[in-house]
């Protein structure tokens, strides 16, 4: 196969890039609602927590800074959902609501392997270049298969796994057992799921000896 060898970023400037990200978009909303709840109240955690999505999204305006389509729909989605927690008026419905979304996201992984675009692969695209004619090799169409395959399992696992907890710890009362437990899970299963799909697809690499040597 003739074309230029490609490979994959290392760990720690993929890290270093989305550390950042990971802190101002999942850590800290989490932490917002969870100190605001202990402090002030539900109704207040909820103000809070929609509060310090709009105000990063203001942030970077007022500095010029691109804001990001996903922030946006972000700010959108965590709006919905702080109405709807606070006309219901638990914190349960505040967690559930984002989870029956990633069901609808694994179900759309799946959808994309049955239509042979498998959305793994878009999402690889987005980062790394890879040449068309190892798109097409048949071993690589495989593995984003599978991997696409792996990943819908792994979405429909963890919300399932969060909707069971929420509804769970909500009836014992217990928020920061709830926070602590969806946290640790969460992070567990998709930690292996990102180091088993890493893995695999140097392995496919080195396969096609397209890695460096």
């Amino acid at each position: 196969m003739n074309h230029p060898p490609v490979t994959l970023p290392r760990l720690t400037a993929l890290a270093r890039q989305a550390a950042p990200k990971l802190l101002e978009g999942v850590v800290a909303p989490l932490a917002v609602f969870y100190l605001a709840m202990m402090v002030l109240g539900f109704k207040w955690a909820l103000i809070a927590t929609v509060a310090w999505v709009y105000l990063g999204v203001a942030w970077r305006l007022i500095r010029g800074v691109r804001v990001p389509a996903t922030m946006f729909l972000a700010a959108v989605a965590v709006t919905v959902r702080a109405l709807v927690a606070f006309w219901t008026g638990t914190w349960m419905w505040y967690f559930i609501q984002p989870e029956m979304g990633t069901i609808c996201l694994s179900m759309a992984f799946l959808a994309s392997v049955r239509l042979n675009k498998p959305l793994v692969q878009k999402l690889t695209l987005d980062y790394i270049h890879l040449p068309s004619a190892v798109l097409k090799h048949e071993r690589v169409r495989r593995f984003f298969a599978r991997i696409t395959l792996l990943w819908a399992f792994v979405l429909l696992m963890n919300s399932t796994l969060s909707i069971v907890l929420a509804v769970h710890e909500y009836l014992a009362g217990s928020l920061g057992t709830f926070m602590v437990l969806r946290t640790s899970a969460v992070a567990v299963i998709s930690g292996l799921a990102i180091a088993f799909s890493i893995f695999a697809f140097k392995r496919v690499l080195h396969r096609l000896h397209i890695a460096h040597n």
